[in-house]
Formats: C-alpha cells, sequence, structure tokens
C-alpha cells in the first residue's frame, strides 16, 4: 500500500495522525508534570546519568549519583578517573565495567573534539562512546531543549500498542512517530508515554478499566476493562 494510506492499524494516514495528536493531548493532561525522572544539574551530569541507565531503573542510578557527581565534576575528571574506582562507585546500575569503559571513553571524547563540553548536535553526540540515538535524544531534549524521541522500552511497547508503528527497531520507531507528533512536542511526548507505561499501560496486564485512552486506544482489553481491577494495577510513582 502506499506509504500515505498504509498503517498499522488500517486506518487513513490522516486518521491516524489525528488519533495520534489526540492521544497525546489526552497524555498531556493527564501527567502534566511529565518530565525526566533522572536527577542531574547540567548537560555532562544528565549524560552520565544516562549512560547508567541502561538496564538500570532512574531511581537507582539517581541513589548512585549524588556522590559520582560529587566526586567527578568535570569531563577532564571522568576521563582521568581511577577505573577501579569508577567501576565500585556504579556498580549497583549493573554492567558497570562496560558503563565504566563507555564513561571514560565518553569524556576522553569530550576532551579531545569538544573542549570538554557536551556538544548540542545529534550528530556530534552519536560519535561518543556509548552514546546512541536514544541517549543523545534524552540530552537533546532535556539539558537543551531540543526536540527528540527517546524509544525506549516503554515507549516502543506503548507505540505499537497504539498502533502507531509496527516497527521494532528504536531508530524505525523514533522515524515513524515523529512523522505523526509536531517536532516541538517530541521530547514531552517522550516523557508522557514513558509515564504512561510506567504507570498504567504495563507490558504484561495494563490497566485498561481506568485508561484516559481507552476509547482512542485499538489495543484496548488487552488488560482488564473492569474499573475496580484495573485500578489496583496502577502504579502511582514517582519512578525517580
Amino acid at each position: 500500500m502506499p506509504r500515505d494510506t498504509a498503517t498499522p492499524t488500517g486506518e487513513t494516514r490522516l486518521a491516524l495522525v489525528r488519533r495520534a495528536r489526540k492521544m497525546d493531548r489526552i497524555l498531556a493532561e493527564t501527567y502534566p508534570d511529565a518530565h525526566c525522572e533522572l536527577d542531574f544539574n547540567s548537560p555532562l551530569e544528565l549524560l552520565v546519568a544516562t549512560i547508567l541507565s541502561a538496564q538500570c531503573t532512574d531511581k537507582r542510578v539517581n541513589m548512585v549519583t549524588p556522590v559520582l557527581f560529587a566526586k567527578y565534576r568535570t569531563a577532564e575528571d571522568y576521563a582521568a578517573a581511577d577505573r577501579t574506582e569508577l567501576e565500585e562507585l556504579i556498580r549497583p546500575t549493573g554492567f558497570y565495567r562496560a558503563k565504566a569503559n563507555n564513561i571514560i571513553g565518553m569524556a576522553q571524547a569530550l576532551c579531545e573534539r569538544y573542549g570538554g563540553e557536551v556538544p548540542d548536535r545529534l550528530e556530534d553526540l552519536v560519535t561518543l562512546p556509548g552514546v546512541g540515538r536514544k541517549t543523545a535524544n534524552v540530552v537533546l531534549g532535556n539539558a537543551f531543549g531540543v526536540p527528540g524521541i527517546t524509544v525506549d522500552t516503554h515507549f516502543g511497547r506503548l507505540a505499537r500498542r497504539f498502533g502507531w508503528t509496527d516497527q521494532t527497531d528504536p531508530d524505525k520507531v523514533e522515524r515513524e512517530v515523529g512523522e505523526l507528533i509536531p517536532k516541538r512536542e517530541w521530547t514531552m511526548m517522550s516523557h508522557r508515554l514513558i509515564w504512561h507505561g510506567r504507570r498504567i499501560c504495563h507490558a504484561r496486564r495494563p490497566a485498561c478499566g481506568v485508561c484516559p485512552l481507552a476509547a482512542l486506544c485499538p489495543a484496548y482489553g488487552t488488560g482488564p476493562t473492569d474499573a475496580a481491577a484495573a485500578a489496583k494495577l496502577v502504579r502511582p510513582g514517582p519512578f525517580s
């Protein structure tokens, strides 16, 4: 089918765009305080925290970073870090050896190529060790105010469940969802989907009966539709 009419749900392209944007507006009303749940005070801190968040909860990362950020304040500090000491500090986040390699390599690259400063362009960020498009978009959207779509596990699951895409590759999900939602909304839309995935639209048993998107979601009924039963599945957060 032509690109302008082929959609995962069989609805017209125009109908999909309208439905996706209405869903985003409802999520904006539902989660007016949605934000990045990693604690940070600078682009460098957010970059390090996002690297640490791979295969780890934001809550656990936030337990580790206060001591980490107090000890390492600049890219130069990370670049010169004692690997064993750094590994021990970040051990609770899991995969600490690989993450230490990425953080040290990232910091060395910042010092060598960007004067120790975190760049504010996607094409530069993704050249840094341990930094893919997801991490780059987190930093761009939340530290620099540059719109970006963060395709984490929650985002990808919900985008497919909503019928916004049928892709599983994060880059393809990012591209297809980006065609539905205005660019100015990308960063906040990412937060909203992630918050909704953590709180209501769970992987195994979504709380369909209390979901504000029920009337617009093609996957309605995947979880219990009874309001009382669904309410028991809601996780209110915060998760930071």
